[in-house]
């Protein structure tokens, strides 16, 4: 096959993968209980040739399996960058540069905040309108009210813990990430978690629960009690709790909140007590 007919196939298909297909469909359905029809092989003709033209050339189905492969989805290169970074800024500037929606409608990357040494790792969602104007994670009310939270049991941010989230770029209008984005920027967490090397993970509401945890139960159901998440560094306990956006929301909901803060302390206190 001419090289640059190749391109233009390769160049089509990496649209339709960048678009989401992930299914080819016919212009009919398909009976697949019919008889097969077998058709007769059609009678040679006469090529016509036709000066400073070519006939198209087919593609072959066996070129086309082999060109799949060598097309990359999205997800497929955020796994690629994100096991080539070596270090915090190496991973966040990986993020930067990968391809997403989302950095076209946010205005800052909102990595990361707190002592990456602490041992301690929060993990939210996704940055809301002030985290995405100032540029780092729970800065807003929720934020505030995480700070009053953690300082209740004795731990500041500015010591005591790390804060991330799922997604590095606010979504349109505070909206709920869609399992694509989490697919997209899920590899980055995972080099981040490995990156700091955290004692205990702390999951702020159900989407890092459930996408972490590889969990079907929603977070009134996963919080209360440890988790093990397996990583490459062996399995490190979380604790899946409520995010304090929905506090605010709920305020009758503190208590349970305060009960998995207070597991929290006397988890890190034991391990203190024994080690």
């Amino acid at each position: 096959m001419q090289a640059g007919l190749r391109e233009e196939l390769l160049a089509a298909l990496r649209l339709q993968i960048d678009w989401g297909v992930d299914e080819a469909l016919e212009a009919a359905p398909l009976d697949r209980f019919a008889a097969p029809v077998v058709h007769p092989d059609p009678a040679p003709t006469a090529a016509i040739a036709t000066p400073g033209l070519q006939a198209p050339a087919l593609l072959a189905p066996a070129l086309l399996a082999a060109a799949l492969p060598a097309i990359a989805t999205p997800a497929a290169l955020a796994t690629g960058r994100a096991a080539e970074a070596g270090s915090l800024e190496a991973l966040r500037a990986a993020i930067a540069e990968t391809d997403s929606p989302l950095r076209d409608t946010a205005t800052n990357l909102v990595f990361a905040d707190g002592v990456a040494e602490s041992g301690l790792m929060l993990i939210g969602e996704a940055p809301g309108a002030d985290e995405d104007r100032l540029g780092r994670p729970f800065v807003g009310v929720s934020g505030q009210l995480l700070d009053r939270m953690m300082a209740s049991i004795g731990l500041e941010r500015s010591k005591n813990f790390y804060l991330t989230n799922i997604l590095p770029w606010r979504p349109p209008g505070n909206r709920t990430p869609t399992d694509g984005e989490i697919a997209l920027f899920l590899p980055f967490l995972l080099r981040h978690i490995t990156l700091v090397r955290p004692r205990h993970i702390l999951l702020l509401g159900g989407t890092p629960a459930k996408s972490l945890l590889r969990a079907k139960d929603g977070i009134t159901r996963l919080r209360g009690r440890w988790h093990s998440l397996p990583m490459e560094q062996g399995a490190i306990p979380a604790l899946p709790t409520l995010h304090p956006a929905y506090l605010l929301r709920s305020p009758a909901a503190k208590r349970e909140a305060w009960a998995d803060l207070v597991l929290l302390r006397r988890t890190i206190d034991g391990e203190v007590a024994a080690g």
